[in-house]
């Protein structure tokens, strides 16, 4: 049975899909055990293409956890989505963030023998809805 952090991932997928295809793109889910991408994306003339990793909240953290090695991923055409659901599921916030943007602000503190990696949400404000960085680049 999936926990709820998998389900609540899961369900920030699907909504990021679906509202990139309300804005015209063709949006792909990749399997869950893909690494460092869970959507492939492409414009309808397939002109732009793009992988998104997306990070999704619903508790009050003011963070999105990363993965430990957000900083290697970084590259032009690999994007962040972070979703909050926190506030209202039926709402829910999008910030659109450039994993170079990612890879420079994201912090990381070691507990222990291993680090712990995020992305603080007072950084994400200026990209909220700034869904036009798909549209050129």
């Amino acid at each position: 049975m999936p926990s709820s952090k998998q389900l609540t991932g899961m369900r920030g997928v699907y909504i990021v899909a679906a509202e990139l295809s309300r804005r015209d793109f063709i949006a792909s889910p990749t399997s869950r055990s893909a690494y460092g991408a869970d959507l492939l994306v492409t414009d309808a003339e397939c002109k732009r293409a793009f992988s998104i990793q997306v990070k999704t909240k619903s508790t009050s953290a003011d963070y999105w956890l990363l993965s430990n090695d957000y900083k290697r991923l970084a590259s032009p055409s690999h994007v962040y989505v972070f979703v909050n659901i926190r506030k209202d599921p039926l709402l829910p916030q999008f910030f659109i963030i450039p994993s170079i943007i990612v890879r420079k602000k994201g912090c990381v503190k070691a507990f222990g023998k291993y680090p712990w990696c995020w992305f603080n949400e007072e950084d994400a404000n200026p990209y909220q809805d700034k869904w036009e960085i798909f549209r050129g680049r």
